[in-house]
C-alpha cells in the first residue's frame, strides 16, 4: 500500500517579496552610497557648526573679529607673538553676556600691544616693542607698575603680575594688512556665506514656487505674462540686479546683500516649477481632485508641489552655491558686505591688493580656497541628490 508523501509547506508569496519601503528610503540609500556627496555634506555640516557657534569658537571674538594690532600686520601663518595686555575700564569693555557674545562678539577686555622682550627692574616693567619685518630701528619703552595694575611694592610682587598680563599668542593662519587674526576672520566668514546662501535660497524658492505654480497651473495669458517676466529678469545680469536693488533700498549692508541676492535667483526655481506643473496638471489625481471640488490653491499646495520635492531640493543646493559665489564676487567689487565684516570675497580683495608682496599669496589663497571648497561641497551634494532622486540609479 503506497503512502502519500506529505505535502510541502506552502509559503505565502508576500513572504518571498522584499519588504515594502517608502520612496524616501531608497533616496537615502542612494545618497549614503555616494561617497563624493557624503564628503560634501560632511564639509557643509562642519561649516554650519562653525557658523552656528560663531564667536564662541573664535580665537578673536571681538565684533567682526576686528581686533587688529598694526605692529603684527601681514605676518605669515604659524607666527607667534608676545602680547602685553593692559586691562580696560569696566565701562569700556561692558558686561559679559554669553548670548550677546554669540550674536555680535565681545568688546576686548584688554588693551593689547605686542612686545619683543621684557624684564623687571625695581618696580617697573621694561619692555622692548615688537619689530616686524618692516621695522627700521629698535626702540625701548618703560611702563610704570601703576600703569600695568596699580600699586605694588616690590619686584617679587610684580613678577607674577607680569606673567599674568604677558601672554604668548599663535596666529595659525597669520595676520592680514590690519594685523587681524586671519583664522578668526575665515571662521566668522562662514556665517556670512552660509547666511546669505540660506536667505537667498528661501527667498528664491518661495517666490519661484509662487510664480511658477501660478503660471503653469492657470496657463493662458497669465502664463504668457509671467513667462515674459521670467525672460526679462533672466536676461539681466545678476550683478546688475543686485546693484539696482541696493540702490532702490539705499543701502549696502549685510542684510541688503542677503535680500538682493535672493531676489535675483528666483527665475530658475520658477521655470522648473512651471515645467513640472504643466506636466502634472493633467494627471489623473489632479482630475480626481477637480471632480471632488477641491479648490485650486489646495490642489497646488497639497498635491502638485509635493511631487516636485526632488527637483526643488536639487535646485536649492545649486542655488546655494551660486549665491555664495555671487556674494563673494559682489564683496570683491565692493558692492556687497562692507568692512569690517569678514566676507570671504572682501578678504580676497584685500589679499589681491597685496599681490606681489610676501603676504599677498596666502591672504588671497586662504579665503579663495574656502570659497572653492564650500561651493564644491554644495555642487557634489547637488549631484548626489540628483542621482538619489532618479529611480533608474541602482542601489
Amino acid at each position: 500500500m503506497a503512502v502519500a508523501a506529505p505535502a510541502a509547506p506552502t509559503v505565502p508569496v508576500a513572504a518571498l517579496l522584499p519588504p515594502a519601503r517608502p520612496p524616501g528610503y531608497y533616496v537615502r540609500q542612494r545618497l549614503l552610497r555616494n561617497t563624493p556627496a557624503m564628503l560634501g555634506l560632511g564639509f557643509i555640516v562642519l561649516c554650519t557648526l562653525v557658523a552656528v557657534l560663531g564667536y564662541w569658537v573664535l580665537p578673536d571674538n571681538s565684533p567682526s573679529a576686528n581686533n587688529g594690532l598694526v605692529q603684527l600686520q601681514k605676518e605669515a601663518p604659524g607666527f607667534r607673538a608676545t602680547i602685553l595686555r593692559l586691562p580696560r575700564p569696566a565701562a569700556v569693555r561692558g558686561a559679559d553676556n554669553i548670548f550677546l557674545t554669540w550674536w555680535q562678539g565681545r568688546t576686548p577686555r584688554f588693551r593689547e600691544m605686542p612686545i619683543g622682550s621684557y624684564r623687571i627692574v625695581g618696580d617697573s616693567l621694561i619692555t622692548t616693542p615688537y619689530q616686524n619685518h618692516s621695522a627700521l630701528a629698535d626702540r625701548r619703552q618703560a611702563y610704570a607698575l601703576r600703569e600695568v595694575a596699580g600699586q605694588m611694592g616690590s619686584a617679587a610682587e610684580l613678577a607674577p603680575l607680569a606673567r599674568q598680563n604677558i601672554i604668548q599668542r599663535t596666529y595659525w593662519l597669520g595676520t592680514d594688512k590690519a594685523g587681524r587674526d586671519e583664522l578668526s576672520r575665515l571662521l566668522l566668514g562662514t556665517r556670512i556665506s552660509l547666511g546669505i546662501g540660506l536667505v537667498a535660497v528661501i527667498i528664491s524658492v518661495l517666490l519661484g514656487m509662487l510664480v511658477g505654480a501660478v503660471a503653469g497651473y492657470v496657463g493662458g495669458w497669465v502664463d504668457s505674462l509671467l513667462l515674459g517676466l521670467m525672460t526679462v529678469v533672466w536676461s539681466i545680469p545678476g550683478i546688475m540686479l543686485v546693484i539696482a536693488i541696493s540702490l532702490a533700498l539705499d543701502s549696502k549692508g549685510v542684510w541688503t546683500s542677503f535680500v538682493a541676492v535672493g531676489l535675483t535667483m528666483w527665475v530658475d526655481v520658477a521655470r522648473v516649477v512651471r515645467g513640472q506643473m504643466l506636466s502634472l496638471r493633467s494627471a489623473t489625481f489632479v482630475e480626481a481632485g477637480r471632480v471632488l471640488g477641491l479648490p485650486q490653491s489646495r490642489l497646488i499646495a497639497r498635491h502638485l508641489l509635493p511631487n516636485m520635492t526632488g527637483p526643488l531640493i536639487v535646485l536649492a543646493t545649486s542655488n546655494f552655491a551660486a549665491a555664495i559665489l555671487l556674494e563673494a564676487g559682489l564683496s570683491f567689487l565692493g558692492l556687497g558686505v562692507q568692512p569690517p565684516a569678514p566676507s570671504w570675497g572682501l578678504m580676497v580683495n584685500e589679499g589681491f591688493q597685496l599681490l606681489g608682496t610676501q603676504a599677498g599669496l596666502w591672504l588671497t589663497l586662504l579665503p579663495g580656497l574656502a570659497i572653492s571648497l564650500l561651493v564644491l561641497s554644495f555642487n557634489l551634494l547637488g549631484n548626489g541628490l540628483r542621482d538619489a532622486y532618479d529611480p533608474k540609479t541602482p542601489l
